[in-house]
C-alpha cells in the first residue's frame, strides 16, 4: 500500500489504501462530530464559519478557524514535503512517516480527552486543531503516491467523479473501457469505507468515548504492519534471486 509511488501502483494497491484510510477518516469525522460538534476530516464547512465570523466581525474566532485550515494545509504539505525529499530505494520509511504522526496524533486526543478534557472551548478548539491536521496529513499522503488517485477524507470531489464516470458509461465508446471502470470500483470503494468507518465510530463512541481514537490509531498501524510485512518478504525474494544468479555465474566461471 506504502512502498509503491504514483504511475508504479496497480489497482489492488490503491484500493487496499484507499479502502483502510478512507475508513479511518469516516471514523475520525464521525467521533469528532460526536465529541467536538466538529467536522475534521475536511475543511470545506470551514471555509463557511470562516466567512460567516468575518462577516460577524469575531476576529478572534477567525483567527481560530484560520488555524484548523492552515494546519490542514501544512499536515498535507508535510506528507507531500517528505515524500520527494525521500528516496525511493527507501520508500517504506518515507512514506510511513506521515502515518506515525497521524498515529500519535489521534492517540494525544484520545489520551488527553480520556483522563484530562474538561469540555472547555479552548480545549475542544486545540484538540480540533490536532484532528485537522492528522487529516491534511493523511489526505496529503494518499494523494501524493497515488498520483492522485486516492483522496480519503472528503466526499464532495469524490462524489462529483464517480457521477462523471458512471455518465461516461452511457456512451458505448467507452463502455468496455477497463480504465473508467477500474476508477468506478476505486470510488465506490473510497465511498463505502468511508461510510461504514463512520458507522462503527458512531456505535463506538456511544459507550468508549475518546478510546475510539485508540481503534483508529490500531487500524493505521496495521497499515504499517502489513506493508512492513510486504517490504520485508519482497526483500527477501530479491536477495535469493541475487544469491541465485551469482552462484549461477561462479559456476560458468
Amino acid at each position: 500500500m506504502l512502498r509503491k509511488f504514483s504511475n508504479s501502483r496497480s489497482l489492488s494497491d490503491n484500493l487496499k489504501l484507499g479502502a483502510l484510510t478512507a475508513f479511518t477518516s469516516g471514523m475520525v469525522n464521525v467521533a469528532s462530530l460526536m465529541l467536538f460538534f466538529s467536522f475534521t476530516s475536511n475543511i470545506t464547512g470551514h471555509y463557511a464559519i470562516l466567512a460567516e465570523e468575518i462577516s460577524n466581525g469575531k476576529w478572534f474566532q477567525v483567527f481560530v478557524v484560520l488555524l484548523w485550515i492552515a494546519l490542514f494545509f501544512f499536515g498535507s504539505f508535510l506528507s507531500n514535503f517528505i515524500i520527494i525529499q525521500g528516496s525511493i530505494r527507501k520508500s517504506y520509511i518515507t512514506h510511513s512517516i506521515p502515518l506515525i504522526l497521524e498515529i500519535l496524533c489521534f492517540i494525544s486526543v484520545g489520551f488527553y480527552g480520556q483522563f484530562f478534557y474538561s469540555e472547555s472551548l479552548i480545549e475542544t478548539e486545540i484538540l480540533v486543531a490536532i484532528l485537522l491536521f492528522s487529516m491534511g496529513l493523511q489526505n496529503g499522503l494518499t494523494a501524493s503516491i497515488s498520483n492522485f488517485s486516492v483522496k480519503t477524507t472528503h466526499l464532495t470531489g469524490l462524489t462529483t467523479d464517480l457521477a462523471i464516470h458512471i455518465s461516461m458509461l452511457t456512451q458505448k465508446r467507452f463502455r468496455n473501457n477497463a480504465e473508467i471502470k477500474n476508477k468506478i470500483v476505486l470510488l465506490c470503494t473510497i465511498a463505502g469505507s468511508y461510510l461504514v468507518g463512520g458507522i462503527i465510530a458512531g456505535l463506538i463512541t456511544n459507550y468508549a468515548q475518546f478510546k475510539v481514537f485508540y481503534y483508529v490509531s490500531f487500524v493505521m498501524f496495521f497499515i504499517l504492519i502489513y506493508d512492513f510485512s510486504k517490504s520485508y518478504v519482497d526483500v527477501s525474494i530479491y536477495q535469493r534471486k541475487k544469491a541465485k544468479k551469482s552462484n549461477v555465474m561462479e559456476t560458468r566461471n
